[in-house]
């Protein structure tokens, strides 16, 4: 299945786009996902570890399963002053 996953800020700029369709096996895990999303992009490898993922404006644990018609987020952390 194919999963669009929104970038944002770093994420966003290494990846060159704001938006990833990501091939995953149906019935992915979040987990799952992430890993796929790293082999398609693997400049996005260290900084996937570190953000956190949101599935439907709700932040999901890497257990948590996804279809085609999620709204999927990569957020990166946050930094600044």
């Amino acid at each position: 299945m194919k999963v669009a996953v929104k970038l944002f800020a770093a994420a966003r700029e290494l990846a060159g786009a704001g938006e990833i369709a990501v091939e995953a096996p149906l019935h992915a895990t979040v987990g799952e996902l992430r890993r796929a999303l790293v082999e398609q992009s693997p400049r996005l490898g260290p900084l996937a570890d570190r953000s956190l993922m949101a599935v439907n404006a709700q932040y999901a644990d890497n257990a948590t399963v996804v279809s085609p018609s999620d709204e999927v987020a990569l957020i990166p952390p946050v930094s600044g002053g």
